[in-house]
């Protein structure tokens, strides 16, 4: 057994072992995520033979650890916890004071042994667009998003909002904002920002009227925040699922009622 770096050449099998265990993910985020903390991205060999894989990013003071996945054949051997600690070693030594990550029912006491407690549960939602608005992405810079992304998540998160911004459709008002990009054959929601409810609702009515009617449309959702669970349930979105965000480390200015979406599906927060 040896623990290499995480590679390029890997993405593929990772997407299969996450599509056995019914996770989704998009081959984007490695892109982004191998490029922006490589350091933190790592696997583990087995006789020559890639069987588990775990990545990192890093962003201000706040680390996020996701896609922590074993294969099933060589669990109970002590990789996850292996994978874990380098993980968060290398976060660490880099300066983040804060590490999040989101947690399955399986996952959370291994995590909790580390020193990760509960800050919230994230809900997956399921909805479909609308359609029938001709797509207008607003003409909005990242650094723009900065200010209300920090009001929910204490910190600075420029690079995933570059990242983000880069590939998604912006929409942007008074009091917040929400990207909306491509995921497997539908379109992700998030980040998302907002002041309150009636901000949240205009741009997810803008959002869903300007992807093609139809497609399915995921977000992942703080529990805590009431009022994105109003305004998705009145657009006709379901709840479909249910992880623990967890945290590590100085306890953040996190304030989940501005937070109406994350940027990604638990892959980097």
């Amino acid at each position: 057994m040896k623990i290499r770096p995480f590679c390029p050449d890997d993405v593929s099998l990772f997407l299969a072992l996450a599509a056995a265990e019914g996770w989704i993910s998009d081959p984007w985020e490695f892109a982004f995520i191998l490029d922006s903390f490589p350091r933190g991205c790592l696997a583990v060999e087995e006789n020559g033979r890639p069987v588990a894989f775990v990545t990192a990013v890093r962003y201000g003071a706040s680390g996020w650890i996701g896609n922590l996945i074993v294969a099933e054949g060589c669990r109970e051997r002590g990789y996850g916890t292996l994978l874990m600690g380098r993980a968060m070693g290398e976060l660490l030594d880099s300066g983040a004071r804060t590490v999040w990550l989101t947690a399955s029912t399986q996952g959370r006491p291994l995590y909790e042994k580390m020193g990760f407690r509960e800050r919230d549960g994230v809900v997956r939602w399921r909805g479909t667009a609308t359609g029938g608005a001709q797509r207008h992405d607003d003409p909005v810079a990242p650094d723009e998003l900065v200010p209300l992304d920090r009001a929910g998540w204490g910190d600075d998160r420029r690079c995933i909002l570059s990242a983000v911004v880069a590939r998604g459709m912006v929409l942007r008002v008074d009091g917040g904002f929400l990207v909306a990009h491509p995921c497997g054959s539908g379109f992700q929601l998030g980040p998302w920002a907002a002041e309150g409810r009636g901000v949240a609702g205009e741009l997810l009515g803008r959002a869903l009227s300007r992807m093609p009617g139809g497609t399915q449309v995921l977000l992942d959702v703080p529990v805590r925040n009431s009022a994105a669970a109003s305004v998705l349930s009145h657009a006709g979105f379901a709840a479909s699922g249910r992880t623990v965000l967890m945290c590590a480390g100085d306890e953040p200015a996190y304030e989940p009622e501005r937070i109406f979406a994350l940027a990604t599906l638990g892959s980097a927060g």
